[in-house]
């Protein structure tokens, strides 16, 4: 039953939260009552990250090195920006802040949000010097030479600056060209902190903020807390494919209390009425899981690469002259957001299975089209779909392609004629298919064309844990992993039992 949105307020507590253990003492609720001096009521949410943002050590260093936070647009993380900034130049004495935005233009309004909270207050505006808004500088500076700087980020901005706090906003557009400018600013500060503030990970571009969430959940698997490290993520944990109708354990993007765990301002900033109509205008395209729900594309750093299975080992299964064997399997695998399908095939090679891509284009339109062709020409034994997956939407246009008359009816109580059959997986079915290829690979008991798409799959590729079995992770690996979800199904159909066709084919012969 779905939560009524009239009556929700959102969480003020993070659904991912980690932060150093040990601290005597935070600044954060004088950063608070600064804030609110300006004119700046901080909710609850914001105020909690201020608290633990600016606890401080028994030797008077910041506890967290690094803060994080990670939210959905338009909850109001500007004014937990705003609220640090004012404390760095009014309370903590910090010499130069930088605020850097992927874009000047996002850094230049943040400028003018703080500019008008200074003017506002009597109390701070007589301790401003000057304010400098031009094409060369975007600053305030106080009468004590404490200056906030504003910047867009590149490999050069920020060089030779020595900043005792970096503000990182738009921090879901990070990568190593920027934290390499940036970060050593700081190596000769004798307290520096860093805040990132980002919505959720867009893909490769997120690199920064993927590693500090790897450490996140990797504190809050293990237990330790990370120790430099405070992060605060609003998000939801959306339902798998394998998920029971009545799954309690996940979110749906329909339920209002899913939007009220991801935006802590829902009810305050944010009405539910426009959550509601922005979840209609968006659909299904995973805009609004992403953008309102907090669901990321995180890119996998090179050392979490080939996690599941060696490098080494695959590579070495590699045999540029193999060819699959009559029959064959074939099987459709589609990315959870619709942008990637793939068709794999399956054949004995000897003692081995050789596996191959046999098409991965963007979209999904040329599927059924496609397979038709492949069947007509090869006569499969099986194609596989797993109809809990993103492909199972394209069984019913698969299954039409693949009569040999698409127009032919039946006569009663017969079935249509078909090229191949399509066999639809079950949760246990994809478990097992799993675990085949695996031991497979590991017992060199498959071959393959080292295809640049294989590899790159199988080099982000992630366990998904499924009780004490496993599947492939297709949400947060950060690669299209269709062709290796359509090799290890299509390996599984080669031995599935099911009716061979009775059509005459072709002799084997190369893919076309």
């Amino acid at each position: 039953m779905l939560a009524d949105p009239d009556v929700l307020r959102g969480a003020q507590a993070p659904r991912l939260f980690t932060a150093p253990p040990t601290f005597l003492s935070s600044a954060g609720q004088e950063a608070a009552e600064l804030a609110a001096h300006a004119g700046l009521s901080l909710m609850p949410w914001q105020q909690h990250i201020l608290d633990v943002g600016l606890r401080e050590r028994e030797d008077g260093q910041w506890a967290a090195f690094e803060v994080a936070v990670n939210i959905p647009r338009q909850n109001g993380k500007g004014g937990v920006i705003e609220a640090r900034e004012l404390a760095g130049l009014f309370l903590l004495g910090e010499r130069l802040i930088i605020h850097s935005a992927h874009e000047f233009k996002t850094a230049r309004v943040a400028f003018q949000r703080i500019q008008s909270l200074i003017l506002g207050c009597p109390d701070l505006r007589k301790r401003v010097k000057r304010m400098l808004n031009n094409t060369t500088e975007t600053s305030i500076t106080l009468v004590t030479g404490q200056s906030l700087q504003f910047i867009a980020r590149s490999g050069g901005s920020g060089r030779g600056w020595t900043g005792d706090c970096n503000i990182l906003d738009e921090s879901m557009i990070l990568g190593d060209d920027a934290m390499g400018a940036l970060m050593p600013t700081m190596s000769a500060v004798e307290n520096p902190q860093l805040w990132y503030c980002g919505s959720a990970g867009i893909g490769a571009p997120s690199v920064q903020l993927a590693r500090l969430r790897r450490r996140a959940l990797a504190a809050l698997e293990s237990g330790e807390p990370d120790p430099s490290l405070a992060y605060f993520e609003w998000s939801i944990a959306p339902h798998l494919d394998e998920c029971r109708p009545d799954c309690t354990q996940h979110d749906s993007a329909d339920d209002p209390a899913a939007w009220a765990k991801s935006n802590p301002s829902l009810g305050y900033l944010i009405t539910p009425e426009f959550v509601r109509n922005e979840r209609a205008s968006l659909g299904s395209s995973g805009i609004f899981e992403r953008e309102r729900l907090g669901v990321g594309d995180y890119p996998s750093d090179e050392a979490d690469a080939w996690q599941v299975i060696g490098r080494d080992a695959w590579e070495a299964l590699a045999d540029g002259d193999s060819r699959p064997e009559d029959p064959v399997s074939f099987a459709i695998d589609v990315t959870p957001e619709r942008s990637h399908a793939s068709i794999c095939v399956a054949g004995k090679s000897g003692e081995a299975v050789h596996v191959e891509v046999v098409d991965n284009r963007p979209g999904t339109g040329w599927v059924a089209a496609r397979m038709r062709d492949l069947a007509t020409k090869w006569g499969p034994r099986c194609v596989v779909i797993d109809p809990g997956g993103p492909a199972g939407s394209l069984i019913a246009e698969v299954t039409t392609a693949l009569k040999v008359d698409p127009d032919e009816e039946p006569e009663e109580g017969q079935e249509p004629r078909m090229l191949a059959p399509v066999v639809q997986t079950k949760t246990r079915d994809v478990v097992q298919a799993v675990g085949q290829f695996y031991d497979a690979v590991m017992e060199a008991r498959i071959v393959h064309l080292n295809q640049a798409p294989l590899a790159t799959a199988l080099a982000g590729a992630k366990k998904r844990d499924l009780g004490e079995a496993w599947a492939w992770a297709r949400r947060g690996v950060g690669v299209d992993i269709t062709p290796l979800v359509g090799v290890t199904h299509a390996r599984w159909g080669l031995f599935v039992e099911v009716e061979e066709p009775e059509e005459e084919v072709e002799p084997w012969g190369e893919f076309g």
